[in-house]
């Protein structure tokens, strides 16, 4: 019989492995993208030179910044090329502690909330980002020559992909809070109201400060919690009532 602390160790090593090979995933990856870092920023970046007036452009004020950001843009699209197969390995990793129909019902979730995340950044950067940029950028006074920094650019566009790829989440995010029973379908409905402020609440926070940002964060938010109650009542079997005496 293996010694629990046996188990540990092999537990610790198994860990290692996975998280080695997750790295490796990347960094082979990104050395295979790093040629071409100067394009792949130019597409993330395409949003904002297409709506900036004429004479307009962007601007690298730190010293290395023409070449971290880039990269660091660069590491970003690696990891999640590379996102598949590390969350492979987690599952890898945590699925032999699991019930049966544990093992059923985390795959299609982790595939979904993967879908689901990478359609909240292609809405943020196809819709979102051309539609925001060219409502804020129009409001240039004359003489103002409009220059952003790319550093701030990237932080802007991390925090918004990362806003979005969330938001998108939420109909996972009900359908388990149904599926455990920390929640009831009828108790989402009830508290409607209050979650279309919050909405609007972190539509306010997370994005730009101005209305169309904000509505375009908080209507899809809204929106896919009323998919998630849909999907609720299909996925999640209601409880049989108990015979009366």
């Amino acid at each position: 019989m293996e010694e629990p602390q046996d188990s540990f160790i092999s537990h610790l090593v198994e860990l290692r492995d996975r998280l080695i090979r997750s790295i490796a995933a990347v960094m082979v990856i990104f050395l295979g993208l790093a040629a071409w870092a100067r394009d792949i920023y130019s597409l993330l970046a395409g949003p904002m030179l297409a709506s900036l007036p004429k004479g307009g452009h962007m601007i690298a004020t730190d010293v290395a910044g023409a070449f971290l950001v880039p990269m660091k843009v660069t590491l970003m699209l690696s990891f999640l090329i590379a996102l598949p197969y590390v969350l492979y390995q987690i599952w890898a990793f945590v699925a032999p502690g699991l019930y049966e129909h544990e093992k059923k019902f985390v795959p299609p979730l982790i595939v979904a909330s993967l879908v689901l995340f990478f359609t909240g950044m292609c809405f943020a950067f196809f819709i979102v980002f051309p539609t925001v940029f060219a409502f804020v950028n129009k409001f240039a006074p004359e003489g103002v020559m409009v220059m952003t920094d790319i550093d701030k650019y990237l932080s802007f566009v991390l925090s918004t992909f990362l806003a979005f790829g969330v938001t998108f989440e939420v109909p996972v995010i009900v359908i388990v809070l149904v599926k455990i029973g920390l929640v009831s379908i009828a108790k989402l409905k009830e508290i409607r109201p209050y979650v279309i402020v919050g909405a609007f609440v972190v539509g306010a926070v997370f994005t730009p400060p101005d209305v169309v940002s904000q509505f375009m964060l908080a209507l899809p938010l809204c929106l896919l919690y009323e998919l998630g109650i849909v999907l609720a009542r299909f996925i999640v079997k209601p409880a049989v009532a108990a015979p009366s005496a």
